[in-house]
């Protein structure tokens, strides 16, 4: 079994930069795609960017020249660099583990999710 745990979140001002880390225990995941989504409060759980086994990468049309996704898969993580953000970037930040194939966008075709970290940007 997969266990998945995000950390690097925080409080920041708008404008500025935090970077998430995904780390996977239980098996390696350099077969697998994986994937962040963020859920704003009230809001749908949404596709933020996604990195597949062989490092293709995927982004959200609101996040595209400002978050960069990566993988190092011999210390089995993933991150998420994340640049002038914005006050709507505010949410929790999920990573999860999808198949191999192409990078989903629904939550629905992942399997393993770490239990999130808060990222909350001040106006």
């Amino acid at each position: 079994q997969v266990q998945l745990v995000e950390s690097g979140g925080g409080l920041v001002q708008a404008g500025g930069s935090l970077r998430l880390s995904c780390a996977a225990s239980g098996r390696t995941f350099s077969s697998d795609n994986i994937a962040w989504f963020r859920q704003a409060p009230g809001k749908e759980r949404e596709f933020v960017a996604g990195i597949s086994w062989r490092s293709a990468t995927s982004y959200a049309d609101s996040v595209k020249g400002r978050f960069t996704i990566s993988r190092d898969n011999a210390k089995n993580t993933v991150s998420l660099q994340m640049n002038s953000l914005q006050p709507p970037d505010t949410a929790v930040y999920y990573c999860a583990r999808g198949g191999p194939g192409i990078i989903y966008v629904t939550s629905r075709r992942y399997d393993y999710w770490g239990q999130g970290t808060q990222v909350t940007v001040s106006s």
